[in-house]
């Protein structure tokens, strides 16, 4: 999605152009169909833990979380999977649709709804229940129907990213907070000249997760949801519809980076760390690779701004490294033995550190000493609000954000009116929700 807007690390080092170096103890394929036999004569367990993580991390550290882990139960092997976002998504997938997926698996929220129609990961809930363990102590839970099916190990957001220099060029001394300040902050940066614009919008059908991060953000920023209370799309609503005739009045004023029908995620963030842009939202996994290629860029990172007038509090994307357990493994107790070692508030803290993102125990706290000091802005901006991305755990999430995609670009084209865009996509909507 972290899909679309999911997968954010994943994406990240596609971004960045590395084949990424699998992280693995013992093989290099991923999703080879769980470890039905890896039981050995003394009682040993060997768990497959196929996720995109170990290469996003700085080298060795996740096999030395497992190496802990095992230290801790000598009766359990962990054998690692690892590879980037895009070809792990692909082997989980077939996998998932073969039963063959590894005892353990790292999941994108995106895929949720669809793995557990297919009954291909297991009821967290239950597994739960049985390991007594203490849910109150998760951040969040994804649950479908009531079940639990993905817990958040680690949490990404999404904030809004700002130009310094551009908008003290442009008069501007203070980030937008509101919908009229982004507004004239964008006009102004866009009128400096050159090739520079106020925003950047990726809008890409081919990876729609634009329509989550980049616009439906304008939405959850202001308190404001696509769905009805119960589950049903609400495209038509108030909420939806300010937001998307905001979007409009930025394209009509100009604002918007050219390319935009067909701009992907990292374009955006190339567009930023060039200059060329004065904001853009985007995830807190790309300050590091922003400072890295242009280590004279100086920037800031502040909340989505909403609604003239809005009070409460502010939600703001996210994208999470989630955790689940194969429906078809025979070792689910000691699996869910592992997710237990990676939601513990010490290994918490200590992941969400190492990827410079926010844990999934609320009692967790990830120490900023070492990491840059906009991590910690952004912690604090998302403790004032919360974190918000509804296309996590919907059916066909992608699906929903290309069709919503389409029909967003024939309103910025001048084709249609954001009523008909609006009419149209609660239509498609309606028929998956």
């Amino acid at each position: 999605m972290i899909g679309g807007g999911t997968g954010v690390r994943g994406r990240l080092r596609q971004l960045l152009g590395v084949v990424a170096v699998a992280a693995m103890v013992g093989t290099t394929a991923v999703g080879c169909g769980g470890s039905d036999e890896e039981s050995s004569g003394d009682g040993t367990v060997t768990l497959e833990f196929a996720q995109w993580w170990a290469p996003e991390l700085p080298a060795g550290s996740f096999d030395k979380l497992m190496t802990e882990f095992t230290a801790q139960n000598p009766n359990i092997k962990v054998k690692l999977l690892s590879g980037p976002y895009a070809s792990t998504k692909q082997q989980l997938v077939s996998g998932a649709a073969s039963k063959t997926l590894p005892d353990v698996v790292g999941l994108d929220g995106a895929w949720v709804s669809d793995f557990a129609k297919q009954g291909a990961i297991a009821d967290l809930t239950a597994l739960m229940a049985d390991a007594k363990y203490d849910s109150s102590q998760l951040a969040s839970q994804i649950q479908i129907q009531g079940k639990t099916y993905m817990i958040p190990v680690v949490n990404f957001v999404y904030p809004l990213f700002v130009n310094n220099d551009l908008l003290a060029k442009a008069g501007i001394t203070t980030p937008p907070s509101t919908r009229t300040e982004f507004l004239d902050a964008a006009k102004k940066v866009s009128a400096l000249g050159g090739n520079v614009k106020g925003w950047a919008l990726p809008l890409d059908t081919a990876v729609p997760n634009g329509v989550q991060n980049d616009v439906m953000s304008w939405v959850w920023a202001s308190g404001g949801s696509m769905l009805t209370k119960d589950g049903k799309p609400d495209l038509t609503g108030q909420s939806v519809k300010s937001a998307t005739e905001y979007v409009k009045s930025l394209n009509d004023a100009g604002v918007i980076a050219p390319g935009a029908l067909t701009m992907k995620e990292q374009d955006k963030v190339e567009k930023f760390t060039t200059g060329q842009v004065g904001m853009v939202i985007d995830s807190l996994a790309h300050i590091t690779l922003i400072k890295k290629n242009n280590p004279d860029l100086k920037f800031t990172v502040t909340p989505i701004p909403a609604e003239d007038g809005y009070t409460g509090k502010r939600g703001i994307p996210y994208a999470s490294w989630g955790i689940g357990v194969a429906d078809s493994s025979k070792h689910k107790a000691e699996a869910f033995k592992l997710v237990e070692f990676l939601m513990s508030k010490e290994k918490n803290a200590e992941l969400s550190t190492l990827a410079n993102g926010f844990p999934g125990n609320k009692t967790a706290e990830p120490d900023f000493s070492k990491s840059d000091p906009l991590f910690k802005t952004a912690f604090d901006i998302y403790q004032a609000g919360y974190p918000a991305n509804e296309f996590v755990g919907l059916p066909k999430s992608e699906d929903l954000m290309r069709s919503f995609d389409e029909q967003l670009q024939l309103t910025l084209t001048g084709k249609q009116s954001v009523d008909e865009t609006l009419t149209k996509s609660q239509e498609s909507w309606a028929s998956v929700l």
